[in-house]
């Protein structure tokens, strides 16, 4: 096989996509979509999100293998919140058809915007978040290292957000682990090893659901290549990443990343607006 400039390009970024999307628990979506926004402006946004999920299952598929091993995943609520995704995660992809490509780059744009300005101010709070004791499901983790982590949570909320994430991860292509990850340390008060290797898990199993449903679409026929090109550094990106979760200090991984969110955002959107300076 004839490797081209380009090719190569595309297994390092899916080396960084997925060392990154793997050490905070979030498929590495939202750093690959902005990418291939900005690489591929004239592929239509449903290629690109098929492309996006596609990959975001490699990776997290990788990753979560590496955070079985560890035994940081909690499998009984990671397949609970996975069966709630999947419904969400074919309707999202049916979504993409039908969406305007000027309309897709705002609402992209805003998000990434929003979502790194949440990350700024909340990434002290992510990274040591304090497990607070509410009624509903209790769990006990006992990672292969000896940690043991005690919490509880309510369910219920976590299928309903699961449900919405799946849709948006699917439509958007990102995964949906930057959202997740959140809810599960902010409102159902994971402990933040336990709910990026979780993220992960039920991100796995969603972004199959999204991607098999892209290739019923056929959008993934005219790009199979990049993807594999891509997916290929992702699978070990993935691995690299988990080793790093242990070593690697969470506020300023979170509080950088929420920094080049912001910038890549700010890009899409001064392009969709057509804003020249």
């Amino acid at each position: 096989m004839h490797f081209e400039y380009q090719d190569i390009f595309l297994i390092f970024l899916g080396l960084f996509v997925g060392a990154l999307g793997t050490l905070i628990g979030a498929g590495g979506g939202f750093i690959l979509m902005p990418v291939l926004i900005l690489l591929w402006p004239d592929k239509g946004r449903d290629v690109i999100t098929s492309v996006s999920l596609a990959v975001v299952f490699v990776n997290a598929f990788s990753g979560s293998l590496a955070y079985l091993r560890m035994k940081r995943v909690d499998i009984k609520s990671g397949l609970m919140f996975a069966a709630a995704t999947i419904p969400g995660a074919i309707f999202g992809a049916y979504s993409t058809h039908y969406i305007p490509k000027s309309a897709f780059d705002i609402v992209f744009g805003i998000l990434m915007i929003g979502m790194s300005i949440y990350l700024f101010f909340r990434s002290r709070n992510l990274a040591t978040s304090t497990v607070v004791y509410v009624r509903g499901v209790r769990r006990h983790i006992i990672e292969r290292d000896g940690t043991e982590h005690y919490y509880h949570f309510r369910p219920g909320i976590g299928i309903v957000i699961s449900l919405f994430i799946g849709y948006l991860s699917s439509l958007l292509g990102i995964g949906g682990g930057i959202i997740h990850v959140p809810v599960l340390v902010d409102l159902l008060n994971f402990p933040i090893h336990i709910a990026t290797a979780t993220s992960h898990f039920t991100l796995a199993i969603s972004a199959l659901a999204g991607t098999i449903e892209h290739i019923r679409e056929g959008t993934l026929n005219t790009v199979v290549w990049p993807t594999i090109f891509i997916s290929i550094g992702v699978y070990t990106g993935a691995k690299i990443g988990a080793k790093l979760s242990s070593v690697v200090k969470g506020p300023f991984i979170i509080k950088g990343l929420s920094l080049a969110l912001g910038f890549v955002g700010l890009r899409i959107l001064i392009v969709a607006l057509g804003i020249t300076f």
